[in-house]
């Protein structure tokens, strides 16, 4: 076998490795969401987040792509090849664009109906996930923007979608009191929350290294991804730590689910530059998006911004931070980091807001009022996920 033919099928492997990974991504958001909500809501948490995967998948599948990468028609025209298959290119490109979905469905649960949601879901996944990749990763406008594995692209677009939908949606009932006290809402399962993250924790193995494309080419490509890897790795470990150190001195306590969010923070903003930077930047990277994390999260509140799962503490203000950081700690334009920030903000929030205005007005998006007290579960789904139990009505 001549070693063309060779680095072919091993990058080829690489790629589809790598999306696996990526996909895995969706059970780890599915449990991250269905621990953090009440139990009368988790039922339709996981339809959302099953729905949504292969609706966007399905949706990129059809035109999503060509839209992205400047194919022409429906179905995978505009697929070409790299040095690997041009179908495991396609199957990676897919892995991600559940995820610019997948970082709101947390955010706007237990009061946003199902199928107003999934209509969302083709509109992001169909025209305003693939119009900011195309800019940047597509070879248009923005492509000076270094954005790696989506700090900007997924991360900022999910999270700037996923304000427009909650400013639309309004808080849960009870969540704010009269005067702005913020009511707490316990999790329903802490043992899914920290499942769901490690294992997007793992996921973004995938979804960082991956986007090397390339490990057979030569030594340095191979090494390349295994810096990739370790930096993801270190930036979580980094924004884990300081999230710990930060929640203990303010409350005597270590929360889990803020230790893991400080994770997830740190590995959003390692996400855009973790091929440009050496061993020791991802641990100010990572410690700083664990500590944005901390920090953002009473600040929603604050701003009675209610956000169930804290995902645009994690996504949204990581993924910018991440991109800012790629100036910083490597050797590329401020302005030109900025301009993709402020661009993709720019176009992604107004769009997303009108979208969910639309939807709100044409078929309704939230639940009543009724439902949401007895919860989404039964009125969704028909499907109780802890039929046993007595559930709380609050």
């Amino acid at each position: 076998m001549e070693l063309s033919h060779l680095q072919y099928i091993i990058d080829t492997l690489f790629l589809l490795f790598t999306a696996v990974l990526i996909i895995l991504m969706v059970p780890g958001f599915a449990m991250l969401e269905a621990g953090l909500v009440r139990g009368k809501n988790v039922s339709a948490v996981l339809t959302g987040n099953v729905l949504l995967y292969a609706i966007t998948s399905f949706v990129f599948l059809l035109w999503g792509y060509n839209v992205m990468f400047g194919g022409d028609g429906f179905f995978l025209s505009g697929v070409s090849t790299q040095g690997y298959s041009a179908y495991a290119y396609f199957f990676f490109q897919m892995a991600f664009v559940s995820k610019s979905v997948s970082i709101m469905s947390g955010g706007v649960s237990e009061r946003i109906r199902i199928i107003p949601f999934m209509i969302f879901a083709v509109c992001m996944s169909g025209f305003l996930y693939p119009v900011v990749g195309r800019a940047i990763w597509g070879g248009g406008f923005l492509s000076d923007v270094h954005d790696l594995a989506g700090c900007t692209v997924i991360h900022s677009v999910g999270g700037w979608a996923l304000l427009a939908g909650i400013l639309v949606l309004g808080a849960r009932r009870g969540r704010y009191g009269k005067e702005g006290q913020v009511r707490a809402i316990p999790a329903s399962n802490i043992s899914l929350v920290t499942l769901g993250a490690m294992l997007l924790w793992i996921g973004w193995f995938g979804f960082n290294g991956g986007s090397a494309f390339h490990i057979a080419t030569d030594k340095e490509a191979a090494d390349l991804v295994g810096l990739i890897i370790v930096n993801t790795n270190t930036a979580g470990l980094a924004g884990a730590i300081v999230a710990a150190c930060i929640v203990y001195i303010q409350y005597k306590k270590l929360d889990i689910t803020m230790i893991l969010n400080g994770a997830l923070g740190g590995l959003v903003a390692i996400t855009a530059g973790a091929d440009v930077v050496g061993l020791w930047e991802p641990i100010f990277i990572g410690a700083i998006g664990g500590a944005l994390v901390v920090f953002a999260v009473p600040l929603f509140d604050k701003l009675q911004i209610d956000d169930p799962v804290g995902a645009l503490s994690v996504h949204l203000v990581n993924g910018i931070w991440g991109t800012i950081a790629v100036a910083i700690f490597a050797d590329f334009s401020l302005a030109t980091q900025l301009k993709g920030i402020v661009v993709t903000g720019a176009f992604v929030f107004p769009l997303s807001y009108v979208i969910f205005r639309g939807i709100q007005k044409i078929v309704g998006l939230r639940s009543d009022e009724e439902h949401e007290y007895v919860g989404l579960d039964v009125e969704e789904c028909g499907l109780e996920a802890y039929p046993e139990f007595v559930k709380s009505k609050a």
